[in-house]
């Protein structure tokens, strides 16, 4: 994909502006994926990441190569993400809304139990959520978009260590943070399920 991309970018430089809808649309659910991560809320991802293939354009002959071009993307994905957070100095939420409708839904079982699962995975959302963008940024990146070590560590400017130490620390925190929250929901359905 690398020698791909290469050419891609070749000729992008030449002046084919084809070859720029080809590398988009390569990237465009990476990097939308990591801006929803970190921005928690649809639409400012979508500005971002639009904002993000501008930069790509604009800064394309800056490219050297001494990275994978995937890495590069990322890179410059979550550093204009940071930049949008620091500009909206807040946190911005996500509402999921699921509806059911009586079509969907057959019996109040089955309804109930839906709702249940629902309830649980918003719960963790929920637990995800209670963390920093960064915090959320590195998760995605290692857990979601498998990128190595190095390669989170080129992205964020740090070391490969320092990350691994991050994501040690992140895995403590967000499994405190579910033992807190969890726990008491996970109680309190066994003990309605005893009765």
């Amino acid at each position: 994909m690398e020698t791909t991309d290469q050419l891609l970018i070749d000729a992008i430089l030449a002046g084919d502006s084809k070859s720029f809808s080809s590398l988009v649309n390569r990237y465009k659910d990476v990097v939308f994926t990591l801006a929803l991560r970190m921005l928690k809320h649809r639409e400012e991802a979508e500005e971002v990441s639009q904002d993000t293939f501008i930069k790509v354009f604009r800064s394309l002959n800056k490219f050297k190569g001494d990275s994978k071009f995937s890495t590069w993307i990322y890179k410059i994905t979550y550093h204009t993400c940071l930049d949008r957070l620091k500009k909206n100095k807040r946190e911005l939420q996500v509402f999921t809304l699921n509806e059911y409708s009586a079509v969907n839904i057959e019996t109040m079982d089955n309804a109930l139990e839906m709702m249940e699962k629902e309830e649980r995975k918003s719960a963790i959302q929920e637990c995800l959520k209670q963390l920093p963008s960064n915090d959320i940024a590195l998760l995605t990146l290692f857990y979601f978009e498998e990128l190595s070590l190095d390669e989170i560590a080129k992205i964020i400017d740090l070391t490969a260590n320092n990350v691994k130490v991050k994501l040690f620390r992140i895995r403590k925190k967000l499994a405190s943070i579910l033992r807190d929250t969890l726990a008491p929901e996970i109680i309190e359905h066994y003990e309605r399920s005893a009765r």
